[in-house]
């Protein structure tokens, strides 16, 4: 099992790349580590839905946040990782509709995920997402170099 060590690294790489996990039956398979910011989109009767969510993993245990860009909100996820499957439960904070189920492939490169998602005997569509451009780690080192400058200048 992969051991969390520190900001989203993992003992022998901090790349936010692949780690190791046990499948089911106890062997070592390569796994994407998952943590960080992503975009993506679910589709419902055809009718698309963007979405932003933060991602934190720890060996093949996931949970984060998501905020959909329609009106139900911001929901918790928790779910898991098995080589490049993925599996979460989404369930919406401040709306009394039932949990979402999603399941994903993750792509060999570890930057995009496609799947599933289902809420039980009621509907179900496609999602994918990817990893998003914006590292705000580095964005928020720039904002702090440049307001050191301005305050020693």
């Amino acid at each position: 099992m992969s051991q969390l060590y520190g900001q989203g690294c993992y003992v022998g790489n901090c790349t936010g790349k692949a780690v190791r996990s046990r499948d089911a039956y106890g062997r070592l398979v390569p796994m994407t580590d998952l943590s960080g910011m992503w975009l993506g989109t679910y589709w419902q009767r055809e009718t698309p839905t963007r979405f932003e969510t933060t991602l934190v993993q720890g060996g093949n245990t996931l949970s984060g946040s998501v905020l959909d860009d329609g009106y139900l909100g911001e929901a918790q996820l928790s779910g898991t990782v098995t080589g490049r499957q993925v599996r979460f439960v989404k369930r919406y904070i401040a709306q009394s509709v039932p949990s979402i189920d999603y399941i994903g492939t993750v792509s060999e490169d570890g930057d995009r995920i496609t799947g599933q998602w289902s809420i039980a005997g009621f509907d179900s569509g496609p999602w994918e997402a990817h990893r998003s451009e914006d590292d705000l780690t580095i964005s928020w080192q720039n904002v702090m170099a440049r307001d050191l400058v301005s305050t020693s200048s």
